[in-house]
């Protein structure tokens, strides 16, 4: 099986990142019970976390290492700050450090699952070589 291109995994990201900013400027969201915001922004930056890894490593059959995983938290994080920032521009939106900090949780949580399937992979499907 061939591994996708480099545009069309960037392109996810970059099409997710986009939904991500669309979502940030509804002026009045729905109103969701008290803590909900916090996991769906943690469910929301977790698909992030995902889409990100999965470009980084090159595809969803690739491994994603320590590494990739650390990178993919950051770049959450990150987004989740510009997000925040977007919000100053949106009344009556309001900017709230514990969104970055579930962004960032979100993220890396995504991240961390292609990380931990890549090793359940390889512990399942011995080398043929041996």
């Amino acid at each position: 099986m061939r591994a996708p291109s480099r545009l069309l995994l960037w392109g996810a990201v970059a099409l997710y990142l986009a939904f991500i900013f669309v979502l940030s400027s509804i002026a009045h969201p729905p109103e969701l019970p008290n803590g909900s915001d916090k996991r769906l922004h943690a469910v929301l930056y977790a698909g992030l976390g995902m889409l990100l890894a999965r470009a980084l490593a090159g595809g969803l059959t690739r491994t994603v290492t320590r590494g990739m995983v650390v990178t993919t938290t950051v770049l959450s994080g990150l987004y989740g700050v510009s997000d925040e920032i977007h919000q100053i521009f949106v009344p009556p939106r309001q900017v709230e450090v514990l969104d970055v900090v579930a962004d960032t949780i979100g993220g890396a949580l995504g991240a961390i699952a292609l990380y931990a399937w890549g090793i359940i992979q390889r512990r399942s499907w011995p080398s043929r070589t041996s």
